[in-house]
């Protein structure tokens, strides 16, 4: 269990956690582990993967809950078709004031998202030295609309909301219908931050499994073509849209491979 505590960021009470890795003698100061969570997601929902990524490199992990998500403060609606782009600004204020001089930024879904608006969009300011992008949308497809207008269905008709509201409590509608409805907006299928790509020099580890129903491998192919750093990918098989929880161990001993990797070790 980390250390649990709340900052304000982005105008916002925010839930963060830490994860303190065992010193290790020798070389440079390594970086923090920074996880950004999906869009349903939470500090909680990442269970103790964080923890075991820490331990497995020798980096302290510093884990949040955004704005309307777990314990954080209640968002309100609707949320902007912008606001994976203010996230990213929010992101630049937590490492501020967690005090976190140099970063590897692991984003999950929307969080590797926001994780490419913020080293691409010249917000990072030398502290993001790597990404590791999960399940990442730059750009919105047919597929992804479909599958979220298909769990719009399940949160409404089956056991979904309840299923979430472990993590996000009495707040687990503001979680839901933020993400849901501005996905399905009309207005969003014009989403699109390819153009921020071109501004990521830093190394990129991409991992999408075979099985993903809320994005393809053109998202892939786009990272790949347009990032001016190193991207490797790994395609999983046998693997929905969360490869920490599907496929734990080839996604755990692939992001510990490229954070010593970006360490020089």
């Amino acid at each position: 269990m980390g250390e649990r505590s709340y900052i304000v960021a982005g105008g916002h009470q925010l839930e963060v956690e830490r994860h303190r890795a065992q010193p290790r003698h020798g070389g440079a100061p390594r970086p923090v582990l920074v996880f950004l969570h999906e869009g349903l997601g939470c500090l909680a929902a990442w269970r103790d993967f964080p923890e075991a990524l820490a331990a497995a490199t020798g980096c302290d992990a510093l884990v949040y809950s955004r704005w309307g998500y777990g314990g954080s403060e209640a968002v309100s609606l609707p949320r902007p078709l912008t606001y994976m782009h203010d996230e990213a600004v929010t992101l630049a204020e937590v490492l501020e004031v967690c005090a976190v001089p140099r970063a590897i930024v692991i984003g999950h879904s929307d969080g590797a998202s926001i994780a490419i608006l913020h080293a691409g969009g010249g917000r990072a300011g030398g502290r993001v030295r790597g990404l590791i992008l999960e399940a990442a949308h730059v750009f919105c497809e047919d597929l992804s609309v479909r599958s979220i207008a298909a769990i719009r269905t399940a949160y409404m008709e089956g056991d979904l909301r309840e299923r979430l509201r472990k993590h996000h409590g009495d707040q687990v509608d503001g979680a839901f219908w933020g993400w849901n409805r501005a996905w399905l907006d009309p207005d969003f299928r014009h989403w699109n931050i390819e153009s921020a790509l071109p501004g990521i020099e830093v190394p990129v580890l991409v991992i999408q499994g075979e099985e993903d129903v809320y994005g393809s491998i053109a998202q892939i192919e786009s990272i790949e073509a347009r990032c001016r750093g190193p991207v490797t990918r790994l395609l999983l098989p046998q693997c929905g849209h969360a490869p920490h929880k599907d496929q734990r161990e080839p996604t755990l001993n692939a992001m510990a491979g490229f954070v010593s990797a970006s360490m020089g070790s």
